[in-house]
């Protein structure tokens, strides 16, 4: 299993318009082989920064399944205009589990 981490910095005053945008994207990221599930978090101290976890069965699934795909142009579209700066995307591996 890989997990997909990104920070999402939304710029100011716009957090409920992303929410809302991200509600509909999610089943377009769903819907992709090797999706397992996501989560989409609020940052408590800072409003407009979220924490966005998604689980892949492999790297490969995201990096060429999602990002090459009709549906990362739809994913695009409703949530890109939404981020200052860009988010870093990074993948991760599993190490221990308590």
């Amino acid at each position: 299993m890989i997990l997909e981490h990104a920070v999402l910095n939304v710029r100011p005053g716009r957090s409920e318009h992303f929410e809302e945008a991200f509600g509909r994207a999610k089943s377009i990221i769903a819907g992709t082989s090797g999706f397992r599930r996501l989560t989409l978090s609020r940052c408590l101290e800072r409003a407009d920064t979220y924490l966005l976890l998604v689980e892949w069965d492999r790297l490969e699934d995201h990096t060429e399944g999602f990002r090459q795909s009709p549906r990362y142009q739809q994913w695009r579209e409703l949530l890109h205009s939404f981020y200052e700066p860009f988010p870093l995307v990074e993948h991760f591996v599993e190490v221990h589990r308590a």
